[in-house]
């Protein structure tokens, strides 16, 4: 597959601080690609790179060929890419018609907004105000404007911010969409679980470097790290902590996870002492780790 994006040796600085450290990576036509990590890590220092929203200090960057460094690109390129803009950029007392009616007459677009305004199921709130609309249907909102002219590729900088669990999943299926329709699309986040659901390919990002290239799946068959996990009230986590080959021992409610050595021993050795102090364990199963875990060991790596 061609790549649409090119990325080698990127750096940028600010003052004393190194936000980007000589980061390279493709992105293929029609893939979800993800620049992952914590705040601070380089992520929107890099897609304002490649969207021609800031200058590099060094590197190499093509965008479907052009150089969003250079002013005579950056022209031709705007036409060609979509940029999410951030809810705060619309008026709160602008209709959702009259925003997609505006941004439509910079493109003339006018004959695309239909299926644009069906496939992100807007018809029911055109006539509403961008106030009055709740953090998940503004970020749909803020996704058709950025649309409107059938780019082929769309940056999305940390789309899913401040939404929760439902508006979340809801965005990922519109993202879906689009790739169902060969758009290319870039996109930050500091979310672990919607990067593996979610992309393609994933660039892991600490400190402006790029810890981890690849699949998500692929990434995770080199993480040893294995769980074991259950749904309890009783039990004791000082005691489980204790079992010879447990590494770590954590409890979010009724859910409690265990890293370990060897699952097999520790699953005997928990279930063992389960029955032995008569506490009630359903649910028990074995889990992988998850970029998350991936993304802590690489920081324990490299902090040695």
């Amino acid at each position: 597959m061609p790549h649409v994006i090119e990325v080698e040796g990127l750096t940028k600085q600010y003052g004393e601080t190194r936000a980007v450290q000589g980061v390279s990576f493709t992105v293929e036509r029609g893939e979800i690609f993800g620049i992952i990590g914590p705040n601070g890590a380089g992520k929107t220092t890099t897609i304002e790179i490649l969207e021609g929203l800031r200058k590099r200090d060094s590197g190499n960057v093509h965008v479907l060929g052009y150089d969003p460094g250079k002013e005579s690109d950056r022209y031709q390129l705007n036409k060609k890419i979509g940029v999410q803009f951030q809810a705060a950029s619309i008026q709160e007392l602008m209709k959702v018609k009259e925003a997609i009616n505006l941004f439509a007459s910079f493109y003339d677009t006018h004959h695309v907004l239909v299926d644009i305004i069906e496939q992100l199921h807007l018809k029911d709130k055109l006539n509403s105000y961008f106030k009055d609309l709740s953090g998940g249907w503004k970020q749909r909102v803020t996704l058709a404007l950025s649309v409107l002219h059938q780019p082929e590729i769309v940056f999305l900088d940390e789309p899913s911010m401040g939404l929760d669990p439902q508006a979340r999943r809801e965005l990922w299926e519109v993202i879906y969409t689009l790739k169902e329709q060969g758009t290319t699309i870039l996109v930050t986040t500091h979310y672990m679980e919607e990067a593996e659901k979610l992309c393609d390919r994933i660039a892991m990002v600490c400190d402006g470097r790029i810890r981890a290239l690849g699949k998500p799946n692929v990434l995770l068959e080199g993480l040893a790290t294995n769980y074991l996990a259950f749904e309890s009230f009783d039990v004791d986590l000082d005691v489980l902590a204790a079992l010879p080959g447990v590494i770590h021992v954590e409890k979010s409610g009724d859910q409690v996870r265990i890293q370990t050595e060897n699952l097999q021993r520790s699953a005997y050795l928990v279930l063992k002492e389960c029955e032995e102090r008569a506490w009630k364990v359903t649910a028990f199963r074995f889990e992988r780790g998850t970029l998350e875990d991936l993304f802590v060991h690489l920081l324990k790596e490299n902090s040695a």
